[in-house]
């Protein structure tokens, strides 16, 4: 029995699907741990195959891979530190989210996930099973509790650890960002030590995985509840943790302890992240997007710039007849602001190409809507055009308080391949603005200091499809429709609540109905950052056709 044990902590970032690449990078860590002395080495849930798999873990081939790269992997544990891994598992004809034990050349041990998940943007009950109540394993004489990720959520399952004889519980995490998450998490690990007197490692992935961002910030806690070790968030990272067996049980020594980001800045590092991952993980050379002269796009731009580098962004203005000399200035100087290429391709010949062809079937109606439209179709044929021939991403600029009124165009700003502020409300998008324009983001790749024009921030919103148009004479002002919004979607409040906060009954009435019959066009949206707990899509999962109303 030991009373000494070094344990490396990695927070990696895996690419779901690529088994060789994923053990390439464990592999790599664990060369780097051995050299510094570690006992054993522990990866994030399902570090093997990527996290969340989801359907692609139902193809038996591919769970075949995955067991014959973790048996290949661990027979070269015969030196140097064991190995705790995530990886799914069959045995017994059943499917399980798994952590395996290797050492000494072998699979030593494995691990079943208990408590799945299946609610927000979890889906595991419909790809695993749930495994039985675990005891701890035996990792050079020491016995670990090694609970998975939701496992920690309730008491149950570290209780049946500590209840078995673990000395300390390490929990391989694949938890994803939203904003307060960390402080959860700080909370309920408090709540797990205080129940089991056990100190608790906590270690999570760190990457962008289509809509999710999983932001490492893993750390660990003693088991008096002093916080001995803080990874960062948002970059891979690996620590190693010295632990020392005393009268009281294991104590871990202290370490790094990284201040991290909070607010603003974490959503704009969530939102890099997410974007360079999407970019990068699908091989663009990078993105196209239309800069309109709006805070939107500009928003969009500079958040581009600081994930891939100016070199990777290109920037489209389409004016049409009803662009004003101020969106043109604001454009340009927020390209130049930003360093990145930048031209303009008028739309104004294509708008009246349209129009002439369309002349006889639109005989004896006046201009609506339709024509507006065709003006953002005729932008999104333009970028998708650069698009095909160059192979850069188009990337989607429209914001949560548009997508959810569906003050959008299908197949016009909607059409692209990926949207950083999908999740952001409009007052938002005004708040990270002014943020950027005065701080920097960690790791970012644009200019210091103003990148983007305070007249972008200032001036009122406006798509420009008509002759003196303003976003408010179609919507509600952006606060009282973002606060509306927030009742509806993230908080599902009823109507009589909704209105005793200072709203008119017929605005909210309006804005629900807007809410409910956008669904369809939110369906063929593009993926975008997951920021907050209940995005459109994978949280927030509602029928196209939809006869209820709550505001009747």
């Amino acid at each position: 029995m030991t009373d000494r044990l070094t344990i490396a902590l990695v927070q990696a970032n895996p690419k779901v699907g690529d088994i060789v690449g994923n053990l390439a990078k464990a592999r790599d860590f664990r060369a780097r741990a051995e050299a510094a002395g570690a006992d054993l080495v522990v990866f994030t849930e399902l570090f093997a195959t990527g996290y969340p798999p989801e359907d692609l873990v139902l193809k038996p081939a591919f769970q075949a891979d995955a067991r014959a790269a973790i048996e290949a992997f661990a027979k070269e544990t015969a030196t140097g530190p064991a190995v705790l891994i995530g990886v799914p598992w069959v045995d017994k004809g059943k499917l399980y989210n798994a952590v395996a034990l290797l050492d000494a050349g072998e699979v030593q041990n494995i691990r079943f996930k208990v408590d799945l998940p299946n609610y927000g943007v979890f889906d595991e009950k419909r790809v695993f099973s749930a495994g039985d109540m675990p005891g701890p394993m035996t990792i050079r004489g020491v016995r670990i509790g090694v609970p998975i990720c939701e496992d920690v959520w309730t008491p149950d399952v570290v209780e049946c650890l500590s209840e078995t004889g673990a000395e300390m519980i390490i929990v391989p995490n694949g938890s994803p960002f939203e904003r307060t998450k960390f402080d959860r998490r700080m909370d309920l690990a408090v709540a797990r030590v205080v129940e089991s007197g056990l100190p608790f490692v906590y270690i999570n992935q760190v990457c962008g995985q289509d809509e999710l961002v999983f932001d490492g910030g893993s750390f660990v806690l003693n088991a008096d509840r002093s916080l001995a070790l803080q990874m960062p968030t948002f970059v891979e990272a690996m620590e190693l943790t010295q632990w020392t067996r005393g009268d009281k049980g294991w104590v871990c020594a202290p370490g790094a302890k990284v201040v991290n980001e909070e607010g603003h800045a974490a959503v704009y590092q969530a939102m890099m992240l997410g974007l360079r991952d999407y970019v990068n993980k699908n091989r663009f050379p990078g993105v196209v997007l239309g800069l309109s002269g709006g805070i939107d796009s500009a928003l969009s731009a500079a958040v581009a710039v600081d994930a891939l580098g100016a070199d990777r962004v290109r920037c489209i203005m389409m004016p049409s007849k009803f662009t004003g000399e101020e969106s043109l200035g604001d454009a340009a100087e927020c390209a130049r602001l930003l360093n990145v290429p930048y031209e303009i391709v008028s739309i104004e010949e294509t708008v009246k190409a349209f129009g002439a062809a369309l002349a006889p079937a639109f005989a004896g109606r006046a201009p609506d809507t339709t024509e507006e439209n065709i003006q953002s179709r005729a932008r999104g044929v333009i970028l998708m055009a650069v698009s095909n021939k160059f192979g850069p991403m188009v990337l989607t600029t429209g914001n949560k308080s548009e997508m959810s009124v569906g003050y959008a165009t299908l197949y016009g700003d909607m059409c692209g391949g990926y949207n950083v502020l999908k999740d952001i409300y409009k007052m938002e998008v005004f708040a990270l603005c002014r943020w950027r324009n005065q701080e920097f983001p960690r790791g970012g790749l644009g200019p210091r200091g103003l990148v983007m024009p305070q007249n972008v921030i200032d001036k009122p919103p406006t798509a420009e499809l008509r002759e003196n148009q303003k976003d408010e004479d179609s919507l509600p002002p952006y606060p009282k429709l973002d606060d509306m919004l927030e009742c509806l979607v993230e908080n599902e409040m009823p109507f009589e609540d909704i209105v005793a906060r200072g709203h008119d009954p017929l605005v909210v009435k309006r804005v629900e109905n807007l809410l409910y019959i956008a669904e369809y066009k939110r369906r063929q949206a593009p993926p975008g950052v997951k920021i907050g707990s209940r995005n459109f899509g994978r949280d927030r999962r509602y029928p196209i056709t939809n006869g209820y109303r709550d505001a009747t």
